[in-house]
């Protein structure tokens, strides 16, 4: 995994078991489940997992109410693009390339690494859709290298000197530079969105992204992601 990558939190829902087991609670209850007293948040995820989730029972409802925020940094476009077709119950802000191009000059000028800006690779075996491996080489990355640098030159040069605006100018960048994002999933929609996202045929840089969510995700909801963990990581079941 790129080192560069990042996933933090930016805000969550304070108790989110608790929240789905007063949702999961008022579908059965005759009585208004604002006056109850719910479990501790760790029993309400185990109440959670046994009457909604275990054996597939499909009531996934309840799970729409808590939401949590993550903050992504430094992934190529090609995520960001993949990450935001998930729209339902899913919110995005992106990073815009319309006014946030005086990075690639930066890499022009020398005061920015390129790979602060551009994502390649390492260097090493992979394999594509259909399986068959190929290999990455120093000499193919070290020539990919050449060739960013020569598109942020030609970027800074049309927008300081030609006068482009900076979406003319963009067009001639390599298409993975790196972008930071906010996105805002409830919890059902992040669980479809690990179904089909971490799955094992999926992009690996977006699969990188799966792999830094889900400890966050873990940490909040404990019960619910061990279930997850158990029964659907990587097994690419698509949730209803």
């Amino acid at each position: 995994m790129d080192p560069k990558f990042r996933v933090d939190v930016l805000n969550q829902t304070v108790h989110p078991q608790t929240l789905v087991w007063f949702a999961l609670h008022q579908d059965y209850s005759e009585t208004y489940v604002f006056t109850e007293n719910p479990p501790n948040e760790s029993r309400a995820g185990e109440v959670i997992t046994k009457r909604l989730l275990a054996g597939e029972r499909g009531h996934y409802g309840p799970l729409e109410h808590p939401s949590i925020t993550f903050s992504c940094g430094f992934f190529p476009h090609s995520v960001m693009q993949q990450a935001r077709t998930h729209r339902v119950a899913v919110s995005f802000d992106v990073q815009s390339m319309r006014y946030t191009g005086n990075r690639i000059c930066q890499v022009a000028d020398g005061l920015l690494d390129m790979e602060d800006v551009f994502y390649l690779r390492p260097v090493g075996t992979y394999s594509d859709r259909q399986g068959k491996k190929y290999t990455y080489t120093e000499e193919h990355r070290s020539e990919d290298v050449i060739l960013c640098k020569a598109a942020a030159q030609r970027y800074c040069h049309m927008v300081r000197y030609l006068g482009l605006a900076e979406e003319h100018a963009r067009g001639i960048l390599p298409f993975d530079f790196r972008q930071h994002f906010v996105v805002t999933f409830s919890m059902r929609s992040f669980l479809h969105f690990m179904d089909l996202r971490s799955k094992l045929d999926a992009q690996e840089e977006i699969r990188n992204l799966c792999d830094l969510m889900w400890p966050h995700f873990a940490a909040w909801a404990p019960e619910i992601a061990a279930w997850y963990e158990k029964s659907r990581l990587h097994k690419a079941r698509l949730a209803p």
